[in-house]
């Protein structure tokens, strides 16, 4: 058998210290060479250009799926002519999402800490726009997951019916499956992405090439026996129609920001890579989006009930085909897996947030994969909740998503207007301002025209999440109050130091116990509670036999409990030694043996956590937990 240290953290650091600054050890020559290897072993789970590519822009990849869509519904109430501006609207959103991209190539180097909207409108516009950006990207991150799940389960339930009543278990089912790979490591979700990514890409460049080169729809099977939704004898398109055209469109520029938000995800030098995976990302979204626009207007395809305008395009240039199929699959994983950009994006985000105080540290902290594992199950629970709650429906939760994100890409762009103009560059501020006017215009149109539809939710939580931000970094404040951080301690001076022991028979975990005990304190004393009943009195004067008998020059202490309580004897007895003696330092040292395997945890009584917790709670006193291993070879449970 063998023991390990105590949990006292005192102790056990100062040794630790102590070792590490020994004279003539040669662990200070060790330490670069322990950095770099650590270093290394960091870099190899960061992401390349290619891997930040493919684990955070799946959002926004996925985004043609529904973007053009959005344009085309919303021109259709103009009839056949109002599906005319359908390629001029495109060219609108693609103007913004170059400057958009350009916006946040920019964000990225100005700000390689990552947190991009948050970060930027923080530093210029201050602490309370800060946060109003970093609370939309919460909603925006949290909603792009339940929306990517959904729609890629409700392509899977349209292809295969059957599967339509337990569409809201196979939503959960997908999202522990995205959870899990992130789990692993950002790296391992962008290994695991890149081939459907490449796919869906692939399948879709194809699909608009092929498309130019036709003369008109080689099928049109797919949109056969299906309703029109286009509107008859409309002959104008107003210029409110066409705002909200643009905005409804603008959803396709949902995820441009995460990868400005990920960028310590990134392997060195950070914020190249990140650039470069930014500018492909505006690249190949731009093509996309303006190439099927072109089809569209090309094909004069109309929007019809049940069929997707990707599924329609789809069919036109390639045929309804084997080819069809390649897309409406790739298109239905690609939406599915599009949630992995929120899980690469938000963790970062909420890291910054906690390391600000406006969230609880907790969520700053790493796995060693580089993961922050608290902030993807966070975003994982929060999002199942959403899934059951929408029942698996994307249209209860479209109307809530893209709206966050234009609050935050308005916020980020205003504020970099300011940094521009403190860094004397006119034309680059006129840039950023253009592209604040747009989006803000947008979030306003998109607010204002989904308000009924459930967008009042977002007008309630965006507040609400900045309030819980205040109430989380007032009580960071007070804590810090309360320790005197950041001001000079007084000097360190000895007390003496009494170290309880709670005992209940004679063995080795006692023995133990007390070893550490006189080791750790000026003076030891260790309690027994006695409790009533004839049974309970003779194994207490069984103790007593044999504590004199064993006479370790330690004194037992009796207490009694008529209640049977174990922790409120030994916390009031602390309390009792803190009123006549108020300058001795106690420290309760509590033994408990640790099993060899996690499962005989069942089998133990856990009077160790109820001891704690009692003392914890009623006493300022020091608690260590001493842990006893058994041996393996030995147990015999």
């Amino acid at each position: 058998m063998t023991t390990d240290s105590t949990d006292c953290a005192d102790s056990t650091n100062s040794t630790v210290a102590a070792l590490s600054e020994a004279p003539g050890r040669p662990a200070s020559a060790d330490r670069p060479l322990v950095a770099g290897v650590r270093a290394g072993a960091e870099e190899r789970h960061r992401l390349t250009a290619l891997q930040g590519l493919a684990a955070l822009s799946l959002d926004a990849m996925a985004s043609v799926a529904y973007g053009p869509e959005a344009i085309v519904l919303v021109l259709a109430a103009a009839g056949g002519y109002g599906l005319g501006f359908t390629l001029p609207v495109t060219l609108g959103i693609a103007s913004l999402l170059a400057v958009l991209v350009a916006s946040y190539r920019q964000v990225i180097a100005a700000f390689p800490d990552g947190g991009g909207s948050y970060a930027a409108a923080k530093a210029h516009l201050g602490r309370r726009a800060g946060l109003v950006a970093a609370a939309s990207l919460v909603l925006d991150y949290v909603l792009n997951v339940a929306v990517a799940v959904t729609a890629g389960v409700a392509a899977l339930t349209s292809a295969f019916p059957e599967l339509y009543g337990d569409r809201v278990w196979i939503c959960l089912a997908v999202l522990v499956v995205v959870t899990a790979v992130n789990l692993r490591g950002i790296v391992d979700s962008a290994r695991v992405f890149i081939a459907p990514t490449a796919v869906f890409v692939g399948a879709i460049l194809t699909m608009i090439v092929v498309g130019l080169f036709r003369d008109g729809p080689v099928s049109t099977a797919a949109a056969e026996g299906h309703a029109s939704v286009l509107a008859d004898n409309a002959t104008a398109v107003g210029a409110l129609l066409l705002l909200k055209a643009f905005a409804s469109g603008c959803s396709a520029l949902t995820g441009v920001e995460a990868i400005a938000n990920a960028v310590p995800s990134f392997r060195a030098p950070r914020v190249r890579r990140a650039q470069h995976a930014e500018v492909a990302l505006g690249a190949l979204l731009g093509v996309m989006l303006i190439g099927l626009s072109v089809l569209i207007s090309r094909f004069g395809l109309q929007p019809v009930e049940g069929v997707t305008v990707l599924a329609q395009l789809a069919d036109a240039s390639l045929g309804h085909n084997w080819a069809f199929y390649v897309v409406q699959f790739a298109t239905m994983i690609l939406l599915a897996l599009s949630a992995n950009t929120s899980f690469g994006g938000l963790p970062v985000l909420m890291s910054l947030l906690a390391r600000d105080n406006y969230l609880p540290h907790v969520f700053a902290l790493k796995a060693d994969r580089q993961v922050h594992r608290h902030g993807v199950l966070a975003l994982a629970v929060v999002s199942a909740a959403l899934l059951v709650f929408s029942g698996g429906n994307t249209n209860t939760l479209v109307p809530l998503f893209a709206i966050g994100v234009f609050v935050g890409f308005t916020l980020c762009q205003t504020g970099m207007v300011l940094h521009w103009r403190a860094a004397g560059r006119p034309a680059k501020a006129l840039l950023n301002g253009f592209g604040a006017v747009l989006t803000g215009v947008s979030a306003v149109v998109v607010t204002a025209t989904k308000f009924t539809e459930g967008a009042w939710l977002i007008v309630l939580a965006l507040p609400a999440i900045v309030l819980c931000f205040e109430a989380v970094h007032r009580a960071y404040r007070r804590i810090g109050e309360d320790l005197d951080l950041g001001r000079v301690p007084e000097a360190p001076h000895r007390d003496h130091s009494l170290v309880i022991v709670p005992v209940s028979n004679l063995s080795r975990l006692t023995c133990e116990a007390l070893n550490a005990a006189v080791s750790l304190g000026d003076e030891v004393r260790a309690v027994t509670v006695t409790q009533p009943g004839d049974e309970d009195r003779r194994a207490t004067e069984a103790l007593r036999r044999d504590w004199e008998l064993w006479n370790p020059g330690v004194d037992l202490v009796e207490l009694s409990s008529p209640t049977r309580a174990v922790g409120r004897p030994v916390s009031a007895y602390v309390q009792k030694i803190y009123t006549y003696h108020p300058a001795t330092r106690v420290t309760v040292l509590i033994p408990e043996v640790e099993p060899v395997h996690v499962w005989q945890r069942l089998l133990q009584n856990q009077r160790g956590s109820v001891l704690a917790h009692a003392v914890r709670r009623d006493t300022d006193a020091v608690i260590c937990r001493l842990r006893f291993r058994l041996a393996a070879g030995r147990n015999r449970y």
